[in-house]
């Protein structure tokens, strides 16, 4: 699989983001889905559990090129790091001795997030890493009483993120965005209204994948991956007055049973009452275990690797699963009887597809199964 002149690699396995860390909330400021327990509002050290995240994604190039990866944590997570978080960049053989190391630099991008720069050689190239996180034991924090921000309030940082941008058409959805929830009350009763349509209208397949597919694309065609989903409905909500943002990340099988090969995974947020909430229209139920690599305005921001010059993609292997103490991954639940799994298309090998081969701008890759 060939990347172009200026490419890349990042979250539907496609040429090609967890928001901020979690503040103390009063507990009566709290929801959780039915039948959470009330004692995980109570958290404590001794509670937190551990998650192991890896990943290794391969490359072979033709010549030296330039490139950039954003394969690290958030900064944000720093606090909460047992070990690892280190981007391993080796050279596998010719025409440098096997496992060479190459020098990276680092640097934060305009959104805060933590990338790496660096020129790989020529050859067989690997990009790999760990990292074990002290997590929250419990699902995503529900907030019924958010309230929309009227815009003059809003913090300057945050009204980038209602503009149009790559993959957000925001300027071709006004009249859709009012039509279907211009009766909605404002703030959270609208914003999980625009999730919860999303997720509804769109139906998932792996074989949907296209590097190009806009949100619009993804309205008129009601099918995509786990990306499309997101930008959907990250453009309904702009259109509504309420900033939004592309999250890519973690979320493996924790404490559920197994869905699929593991990959890189995405999700939005939207800004309600000074704070941006955890939302996802692929998964629309409180999850375990998200682990923020990077926010941006859509998947375009975000590219796990960016190359400036031509390579292959030989190997994607990404993986995060909770373990204890001693460092032993936990087995996962068994499905029960009759009860149908999440992945949507036959097992396949989770090798992103990859975008722009005109080689004249930088191409990126996102997983697709997530």
């Amino acid at each position: 699989m060939g990347l172009s002149a200026g490419e890349g690699v990042c979250c539907a396995g496609l040429p090609f983001c967890y928001g901020t860390p979690r503040k103390h909330i009063p507990s009566h400021k709290l929801s959780r889905a039915e039948g959470a327990s009330n004692d995980y509002l109570d958290l404590t050290k001794e509670s937190l559990m551990l998650i192991l995240s890896e990943f290794n994604i391969e490359f072979t190039l033709p010549a030296p090129t330039a490139m950039v990866a954003l394969l690290h944590l958030h900064p944000s997570l720093e606090p909460r790091l047992r070990s690892g978080n280190d981007l391993h960049v080796e050279s596998l053989g010719l025409p440098l001795p096997p496992n060479t190391v190459i020098p990276t630099v680092d640097y934060l991008d305009s959104f805060g997030n933590r990338c790496a720069r660096f020129v790989a050689p020529a050859g067989h190239l690997r990009l790999s890493g760990s990292n074990i996180l002290e997590a929250d034991p419990f699902p995503d924090i529900l907030y019924p009483d958010a309230r929309q921000m009227p815009i003059e309030d809003l913090p300057a940082e945050v009204l980038q993120f209602l503009l149009p941008s790559r993959y957000c058409e925001v300027d071709q959805f006004g009249s859709i965005a009012q039509d279907h929830f211009g009766s909605v009350s404002a703030g959270w009763e609208r914003a999980i209204a625009i999730r919860d349509w999303v997720h509804e209208k769109v139906r998932f397949n792996y074989n949907a994948a296209r590097p190009t597919k806009t949100s619009m694309d993804v309205f008129t065609e009601r099918i995509g991956v786990c990306r499309d989903f997101q930008h959907l409905a990250i453009t309904l909500t702009r259109c509504m007055n309420m900033p939004s943002r592309y999250v890519t990340g973690y979320i493996g099988d924790i404490r559920q049973p197994f869905s699929g090969p593991g990959d890189f995974s995405a999700w939005y947020q939207v800004f309600l009452d000074g704070r941006w909430i955890d939302l996802d229209a692929r998964h629309n139920y409180p999850r375990l275990g998200r682990i923020l690599m990077a926010t941006g305005r859509d998947a375009a921001d975000v590219a796990l690797t960016t190359s400036f010059g031509t390579t292959n993609l030989v190997k994607f292997y990404v993986e995060s699963n909770e373990i204890d103490a001693e460092g032993n991954k936990i087995p996962l639940p068994p499905h029960a009887i009759g009860e149908p799994t999440s992945v949507a298309a036959p097992v396949e090998p989770n090798i992103p597809t990859q975008t722009n081969r005109s080689m004249t701008s930088p191409t990126q890759t996102q997983p697709a199964t997530c």
